[in-house]
C-alpha cells in the first residue's frame, strides 16, 4: 500500500491515541458518578455486569477514527484491473481433425466449452469476436461486448469438416480488431496448418501491429486417426510455437478438456486485466462513517448517550 499524504499518517497516531485514552477516562468518570448516585442494588449489578460491550464501544470509536485518518492520507494499493479499451478474437479450429476423440468427447466439443469459460473469464467491458477456420476462415460475430450474443454466436460454429486454414484465420481476426487498444488474438487448433495463406507471415503481420498472439494446442499426439479415415490427427506444436513468438504471444498445451477450459479461462483473466494503483480513499472514509454511525446507535441503545 502507498499513501498519498503519508505524514497525516504520522500526525494522526498521536491524535488516536489520545482519543483512545480520553474515552477511557471519560468512561470511568462515567462509571463512577454513576456509582457515587446509585443504590446498592445498581452497585451490586454493577459490580457484576461483563466489561467487554463498554471495550467493543471503545474499540469501534478507535477503528472508525483510523479509518478516517486512513481515508484523509490518500491510500492506494496495487490491484489487476479490466483494461478498459481490450478487444480479443478467438480463432477456433473446425476442420475434421477437430472431430479426433483423443480429448473427450471430442477436440471439437472441448474447444466448444473452452471458448465459454474464457468467455465467462472476460471483464464486461471487452469486447469478443469469434473466427471459425477449416478450408478458409469464417467471421462468426464481430467483437461485441454483449454476452448474451457471445453465447449464442457459439452455436453457429460449423461442424468439424474440411482442411486447416491457420493464416487465413488469423488474417481475419488482424482485420477485425480496432487499430488502436488492448487488443490480442487467441488460436486454438491441433496446429497442423495444411490451406491458405501463410500461418507465420500472418503472426509476423499482428507482431507488427502489436497484436500479441496467443496459441492453444489441443490434442495429446497420440497416434490418433481423424474418424472415417486413415488420417493420423497430430499437433504441431512447433509451428504453434512459433506463431505465438513472432507475435510476441506465447504456447500453451491442453492434453484434455479439463485442461483446455482451464488455459482459457486463465488467459481471459490474465491477458485483459492490468496492474494499476486502485485509490482505497472513499471506501475507507465509508467504513469509517459507517463504524462511527452504527457505534452512536450501538451507544444509544445500550444507554450510554443521551
Amino acid at each position: 500500500m502507498t499513501l498519498s499524504h503519508p505524514w497525516l499518517i504520522a500526525a494522526a497516531v498521536p491524535a488516536v491515541v489520545a482519543f483512545a485514552l480520553a474515552y477511557r477516562a471519560a468512561e470511568r468518570r462515567r462509571s463512577a458518578m454513576q456509582l457515587r448516585y446509585s443504590h446498592l442494588p445498581f452497585l451490586v449489578a454493577s459490580i457484576g455486569a461483563p466489561a467487554w460491550p463498554a471495550r467493543a464501544l471503545g474499540a469501534a470509536w478507535i477503528a472508525a477514527v483510523a479509518l478516517v485518518v486512513l481515508a484523509a492520507s490518500g491510500p492506494h494499493v496495487r490491484a489487476a484491473v479490466p483494461v478498459k479499451d481490450g478487444s480479443v478474437v478467438l480463432c477456433v479450429d473446425t476442420s475434421g481433425s477437430m472431430r479426433t476423440t483423443d480429448v473427450q468427447p471430442t477436440r471439437a466439443a472441448a474447444a466448444l466449452a473452452a471458448l465459454r469459460a474464457f468467455i465467462d473469464a472476460t471483464p464486461d467491458g471487452t469486447a469478443v469476436g469469434i473466427v471459425s477456420f477449416a478450408g478458409s476462415a469464417q467471421a462468426i460475430v464481430q467483437p461485441v461486448r454483449d454476452r448474451a450474443q457471445l453465447r449464442d454466436a457459439l452455436a453457429q460454429i460449423p461442424e468439424p469438416n474440411g482442411a486447416t486454414a491457420i493464416g487465413d484465420a488469423l488474417s481475419m481476426a488482424q482485420r477485425m480488431l480496432p487499430r488502436r487498444g488492448h487488443r490480442l488474438v487467441v488460436l486454438i487448433t491441433d496446429g497442423e496448418n495444411n490451406a491458405g495463406s501463410d500461418p507465420l507471415q500472418s503472426a509476423q503481420a499482428l507482431g507488427a501491429a502489436r497484436i500479441p498472439l496467443y496459441t492453444v494446442g489441443i490434442g495429446t499426439n497420440s497416434g490418433a486417426l481423424v474418424p472415417g479415415t486413415l488420417e493420423t490427427a497430430g499437433i504441431d506444436e512447433e509451428a504453434l510455437r512459433a506463431y505465438a513468438q513472432a507475435a510476441g504471444g506465447a504456447y500453451s498445451r491442453a492434453d484434455d478438456a479439463a485442461q483446455l477450459r482451464s488455459a482459457l479461462a486463465r488467459l481471459g483473466r490474465s491477458t485483459l486485466f492490468t496492474p494499476a494503483l486502485v485509490d482505497l480513499s472513499l471506501p475507507a472514509a465509508m467504513g469509517g462513517g459507517i463504524l462511527m454511525a452504527l457505534a452512536v446507535l450501538a451507544g444509544i441503545g445500550a444507554g450510554r448517550y443521551p
